[in-house]
C-alpha cells in the first residue's frame, strides 16, 4: 500500500486549504483521494506578474510563451519559475499541483503538473494551459539515460521546433540567432550527451545545456554565412566605388575592373586582390601589372582536399617514421571542404627528411607548395613598396598567383636560421623575416593583410605555413605561440625498405624524369647500400643511392 505525501507547511501569508474528497491530485504516481496542499502564495504570483510586466526587452513580447522560457533559462533568469507559477494561476486557479510547485523545483512535482495541466487544457478547452505544459516541461526536465526516448522530451521538441518553424520575418537576427541555437542544441542533447563529460552527470537541467550544444553544431555553418556575407559587401562596396568614380571621372574609354565575384562562387573559391578603376589606372602600378592579372579582381579556387586515408597512407608508406608528423598535419584537414593545414613546425635533427616531408605533404594533397630559405631572407618577404625598383608583392601572395589557387602552402625552410645575422638584418632585429610572419600566421589579420605593391589588404587566410628547423630553442616566444611544434626523429635502419622509393623518385625529379625512368635498386645494390647506412640521416642515405645510380650509368655507358 502507498503512503499519503505530507501535508507541505505554509507562513501565514500563505494559509492551507484542502481538496474536496471528491478531487484528486497525483505526485510521482501516488493518488490520494484527499491530501493538504498549501495554495499558491500571493507573493509569488505577484513577484512572476511583475517580472512579465516590467520585462525591459520588448523584442521578447510577440514570441510564443516557450520560446520566452527558452530564452530566460538561457539568460539565467532566477524569476523564470515564479513567472510560470503565475502563468499557471491566471489560467486556471486552485490547482493543487501548483501550489507543490511554487515552493519546490522537485522535477517529479513539474512534470505531474505539466500532466495535469494537459488534462485540464482538454476537459476545460483552453490549449494554452497545454502550451504552458510544455513551457514547465522545459524549465524542469532533468538529463537522464533514456531522455531521447521520453514522451515529455519528444513533446517539448516538437513544440520547440514548430515555434522556431514560426519566427516572424522582421526579427532581431541575433535574437533569432540564439533561438536557433537553444532549439538546435535542445534537440541534439540526446546524440550528443555522451562526448561531453560533464552532461553525463544525471540529475541536471537539460535545458541549461541547449544553447551549448547548439553552438558545437553551428561553427560551419556561421563560417559560410560570415563569408558569404563579406562577399555580398566586397561586391556592393566594389559597385558603390565604381558608381562614385564613374562621376568624377571624365575619360570614359579607361580600362574596366573586371567586377569581383558574386557570393554564388561560395566557400570553395576567395577573392584575394581587389582594385578599382582608379587603382588600376596608376602608373607605376599599370606597368607590373600583366604579371598579377590572373589574381587581380578573380575569385580563385580553393583546393578540396582529397580522400584522407590515400594521403595518409601514402606518405606513411615513403616516410613511416614520420607518423606522429603525418596524424598532426592531415588532422587538421578532418571535416574541413578545403585545404587548410594549421601552422606547424617540424623540428629535429638534421637530415631527418622534413623539408621533404613537408614537400610532399604539399604534393599528396594537390597544393602548390612556395620553398622559401629562411637562412637567406628577410622582411622583404612581407613585400617591397611600389614606388622602389625591386617592388614586389609579400611571398605569400606571389605562391597564390603562381598556384593558380588560393591555398597554396609555403615551407619556411630551417626557419631558427631567419634571425641569424646577415641576409639583410640589422643587429637591432628590425628586417627580421620571424617580424613580418606574426601577422600572416593569424587568421584575422591574415584576411585583411597590408600589402605594401599593391597598398591593399589582401586575403591570405587561407595558406598553410609548415616550417622546418633543428632547433625551436632561438624561436621567439611570439613566434612559437603562432605555431604548432612536432618533433620529428631520425629513422631507424629498419626504415630503409620504405624510404628507398621516396629516394629514387626525389632523385628522378631532381633529373627532370619521371620516378618510372629509374629502376629500383637490385639486389647487389640494395646490399650495398644497407651495408654503409645503419639509420639515421636520410641525407646520407640519398648521397649513397646517388653513388650508386652514378655507378649504375657508368656501367651502362662501358656496356
Amino acid at each position: 500500500m502507498s503512503k499519503k505525501p505530507k501535508s507541505i507547511k505554509t507562513t501565514d501569508a500563505a494559509a492551507p486549504s484542502k481538496t474536496e474528497p471528491n478531487e484528486s491530485a497525483s505526485i510521482d504516481g501516488v493518488v490520494d483521494d484527499v491530501i493538504d496542499l498549501p495554495i499558491v502564495d500571493d507573493g509569488i504570483i505577484l513577484t512572476g506578474a511583475a517580472a512579465d510586466a516590467t520585462d525591459l526587452d520588448e523584442r521578447l513580447k510577440d514570441l510564443p510563451r516557450i520560446l520566452r522560457v527558452a530564452l530566460l533559462i538561457n539568460h539565467g533568469n532566477r524569476d523564470v519559475h515564479d513567472r510560470l507559477v503565475a502563468d499557471v494561476e491566471a489560467l486556471h486557479p486552485g490547482l493543487p499541483l501548483t501550489a507543490v510547485f511554487a515552493i519546490t523545483d522537485d522535477p517529479a512535482t513539474a512534470l505531474a503538473l505539466a500532466k495535469e495541466l494537459d488534462r485540464c487544457a482538454v476537459v476545460d478547452d483552453t490549449p494554452e494551459l497545454r502550451h504552458l505544459a510544455d513551457c514547465v516541461r522545459l524549465l524542469n526536465l532533468p538529463m537522464q539515460k533514456d531522455l531521447a526516448s521520453s514522451d515529455d522530451y519528444r513533446r517539448v521538441t516538437q513544440t520547440l521546433m514548430n515555434a522556431l518553424g514560426r519566427l516572424p520575418d522582421d526579427i532581431d537576427v541575433k535574437l533569432a540567432a540564439e533561438i536557433e541555437s537553444f532549439c538546435i542544441g535542445w534537440a541534439m542533447i540526446p546524440a550528443l550527451r555522451h562526448r561531453l563529460g560533464r552532461y553525463q552527470r544525471s540529475g541536471l537541467v537539460a535545458a541549461n545545456h541547449a544553447s551549448t550544444l547548439g553552438d558545437h553544431t553551428a561553427p560551419h555553418r556561421v563560417a559560410a554565412a560570415e563569408e558569404a556575407m563579406r562577399a555580398r559587401l566586397e561586391a556592393r562596396a566594389a559597385n558603390q566605388r565604381d558608381e562614385d568614380e564613374d562621376a568624377d571621372v571624365d575619360d570614359q574609354s579607361a580600362p574596366q575592373a573586371p567586377a569581383p565575384p558574386s557570393p554564388a562562387s561560395g566557400q570553395h573559391h576567395r577573392l584575394i586582390v581587389q582594385l578599382n578603376k582608379t587603382e588600376m589606372k596608376s602608373t607605376r602600378l599599370k606597368e607590373l601589372l600583366p604579371q598579377f592579372e590572373n589574381v587581380i579582381n578573380k575569385a580563385l579556387p580553393l583546393v578540396v582536399p582529397p580522400p584522407l586515408e590515400e594521403v595518409r597512407k601514402t606518405l606513411l608508406f615513403e616516410f613511416p617514421y614520420a607518423r606522429n608528423v603525418i596524424d598532426s598535419v592531415l588532422s587538421n584537414l578532418i571535416g574541413r571542404s578545403t585545404v587548410l593545414v594549421r601552422p606547424t613546425i617540424i623540428w629535429g635533427r638534421p637530415g631527418g627528411g622534413k623539408s621533404l616531408i613537408a614537400r610532399r605533404i604539399a604534393e599528396c594533397l594537390s597544393i602548390s607548395c612556395w620553398r622559401t630559405d629562411c637562412s637567406r631572407s628577410d622582411a622583404a618577404f612581407g613585400g617591397t613598396d611600389r614606388r622602389w625598383s625591386s617592388a614586389e608583392p609579400c611571398h605569400p601572395l606571389l605562391a597564390i598567383a603562381r598556384a593558380g589557387h588560393a591555398n597554396p602552402m609555403v615551407l619556411l625552410d630551417e626557419l631558427e636560421k631567419a634571425g641569424n645575422m646577415g641576409g639583410g638584418n640589422r643587429i637591432d632585429g628590425i628586417g627580421r623575416l620571424w617580424d613580418c610572419l606574426l601577422g600572416m600566421l593569424e587568421t584575422e589579420t591574415s584576411f585583411r593583410h597590408p600589402d605594401p605593391f599593391f597598398q591593399k589588404n589582401v586575403d591570405l587566410s587561407q595558406i598553410s605555413y609548415l616550417a622546418t628547423a633543428n632547433s625551436v630553442a632561438a624561436l621567439p616566444r611570439p613566434l612559437l605561440d603562432r605555431f604548432r611544434v612536432v618533433e620529428l626523429a631520425l629513422p631507424s635502419r629498419d626504415h630503409l625498405d620504405a624510404l628507398l622509393p621516396a629516394v629514387l623518385a626525389d632523385l628522378a625529379r631532381d633529373r627532370g624524369l619521371d620516378a618510372s625512368w629509374i629502376a629500383p635498386l637490385d639486389g647487389d645494390e640494395h646490399a650495398a647500400v644497407a651495408s654503409a647506412w645503419r639509420g639515421g640521416s636520410v641525407r646520407s642515405l640519398r648521397r649513397l643511392v646517388e653513388v650508386i645510380l652514378h655507378d649504375r650509368d657508368a656501367n651502362a655507358i662501358r656496356n
